[in-house]
C-alpha cells in the first residue's frame, strides 16, 4: 500500500512539473527517469492491447529517421525532433504503468482531480490576490497566470459524470465534489481561452454520448453549426478591435480564430495581420517547401528538418528564421514523416475515437472507453491549433495512458 502511495505522489509531481516547468528538456529528463524507475521496479509490464494501441506513435518515431538519412541536418535539430516524437510514448507508458501498479479506478480519477485542483487553486488565487483584475488586459493576465489547462476540464467532467457509473463515490461527502466543480468552473473561465471554451462543448458532447454519429448527433451538430454561424454574424455587427481590452479582446480573438488556422493569404510585411494568422502562415511555409521537394510527401523531410519562415520572426529574444515545431499538428507530422506518417497519426487518433462504437455492458468499463474516445476527439481537434499529442507541454496523455489500462482491465 505504501509503495502505491509513493508511486501516486511521484506521478503527481511529474505531472505538475509538466504543467509548470516550461523547459521541454527538463520535463523529458524527469519523465525518462520516472519511466526508468517504473520499468526497473519489475512490478509491472505492458499489455498487448496497450502496445497495439500506441504502436502507430512508436512507428512515427522511427519513420522520422527515413528523411534524416536522405539529408544532412544539424545534430541538435535531429535530437530535438526525436525528443518531440518520443515524448508522447514516454508519457503514455508512464500513465499506463502508474495506474496498473495502483490498480484502482477511484484512485485514478481522484489523482487527476487532485492534480487539477492544485492547478486551479494556484491559478484563481494568483489572479484574485496578485492581479489587478479590473484594470489589466486579458492578454496580460493570461501571459502571467496561464494560457490554458485542459486537465481541469477533464477533472470537472470526471466529477460530474463518475457518480452516474458503477464506480464507487469519489468522496464520502458530496459537498466536496460540488466545491471542486465550482473551483474548476471559475478557473476555466479565468483562462479566457477560446480553445478551452470550445473544448468544453466538444468534450461535453463526447462524454454525454453525442460524439457517436447517428441521427440524434447530426441534429445536435446542425443546431451547433447554425448557432456558430449566427454568433459570427453577430460578431461582424460588433466589430471588436484588435487592441481592445476585457471581453471585447476575447471576442476579437474568437472572431479571427478560423482565419488564424486556415487563412494563409497574407502580406508578410503586415505584421499585425501576420500575427493574427500565424498558425496558417507556418503551415503555408511548410507546404511550399514540400512542394519544392515532392518526394518529401511520401516519408517526409525527417527528424532535424526545419521550416524556413522567410524572415526573422520575434519568437525568441534573438528572433527565429527557421522553426522545427508547428502549431498545426497535422502539417507538423506531414512535414516530418510524409503522408505515411500522417495516415498513422490519424489512424491512432481515430482508433481512440472509435471506442465510442465498442459495445460494453459494464458501466465502469464504458466510462473509461468514453474517456479514451473523448481524448481521441480532443486530439483530433487540438492537432489543428496546438500540435496535438506533440505539443511541448501537455498533461492529457498521462490521463490517456491510465484510461487505456482501466478500459481493458479484466
Amino acid at each position: 500500500m505504501k509503495a502505491k502511495v509513493n508511486i501516486s505522489l511521484l506521478f503527481t509531481l511529474v505531472v505538475l512539473c509538466e504543467i509548470y516547468i516550461v523547459s521541454f528538456r527538463i520535463n523529458l529528463l524527469i519523465q525518462f527517469a520516472f519511466l526508468s524507475l517504473l520499468l526497473f521496479s519489475g512490478k509491472t509490464q505492458f499489455s498487448k492491447s496497450f502496445l497495439r494501441t500506441i504502436l502507430p506513435v512508436i512507428i512515427l518515431v522511427f519513420l522520422g529517421f527515413l528523411g534524416t538519412f536522405l539529408d544532412s541536418y544539424n545534430r541538435v535539430d535531429i535530437i530535438k525532433d526525436i525528443s518531440h516524437f518520443i515524448k508522447p510514448v514516454f508519457v503514455l507508458c508512464i500513465g499506463f504503468l502508474v495506474f496498473k501498479t495502483i490498480n484502482d479506478q477511484r484512485v485514478f480519477l481522484r489523482t487527476i482531480i487532485h492534480i487539477a485542483a492544485v492547478t486551479a487553486v494556484i491559478h484563481v488565487g494568483g489572479i484574485v490576490l496578485f492581479s489587478n483584475f479590473l484594470s489589466r488586459s486579458i492578454s496580460d493576465i493570461r501571459g502571467e497566470y496561464g494560457l490554458d489547462n485542459f486537465i481541469e476540464i477533464f477533472a470537472m467532467f470526471f466529477l460530474i459524470l463518475a457518480p452516474k457509473t458503477a464506480i464507487q463515490p469519489l468522496y464520502k461527502k458530496d459537498i466536496y465534489r460540488k466545491m471542486l466543480i465550482a473551483i474548476f468552473a471559475v478557473s476555466i473561465m479565468f483562462y479566457f481561452s477560446r480553445t478551452m471554451f470550445g473544448m468544453i462543448f466538444f468534450l461535453g458532447l463526447s462524454f454525454y454520448g453525442y460524439a457517436k454519429l447517428n441521427r440524434k448527433t447530426l441534429k445536435v451538430l446542425g443546431v451547433f453549426i447554425a448557432s456558430i454561424v449566427l454568433f459570427y454574424m453577430y460578431l461582424e455587427t460588433l466589430k471588436p478591435e484588435r487592441n481592445s481590452k476585457g471581453i471585447e479582446a476575447l471576442l476579437y480573438k474568437i472572431k479571427i480564430a478560423p482565419g488564424e488556422v486556415f487563412n494563409a493569404k497574407l502580406d508578410r510585411s503586415n505584421h499585425t495581420k501576420l500575427w493574427d494568422h500565424w498558425r496558417a502562415y507556418e503551415a503555408k511555409r511548410a507546404l511550399i517547401l514540400m512542394n519544392e521537394n515532392p518526394k518529401s510527401y511520401v516519408f517526409g523531410n525527417g527528424h532535424g528538418s526545419l521550416v524556413n519562415l522567410k524572415f526573422k520572426a520575434p519568437l525568441s529574444e534573438e528572433g527565429m528564421r527557421y522553426i522545427s515545431v508547428l502549431h498545426n499538428g497535422y502539417i507538423f507530422v506531414l512535414y516530418k514523416t510524409g503522408f505515411v506518417g500522417l495516415l498513422l497519426y490519424l489512424f491512432f487518433l481515430v482508433s481512440l475515437y472509435g471506442r465510442n462504437y465498442h459495445n460494453q455492458t459494464q458501466s465502469d468499463k464504458v466510462f473509461f472507453k468514453i474517456i479514451v474516445a473523448t481524448i481521441g476527439a480532443y486530439f483530433l481537434f487540438t492537432s489543428l491549433i496546438i500540435t496535438g499529442i506533440y505539443i511541448p507541454q501537455d498533461a492529457i496523455l498521462f490521463i490517456l495512458g491510465g484510461a487505456l489500462f482501466h478500459e481493458n482491465k479484466s
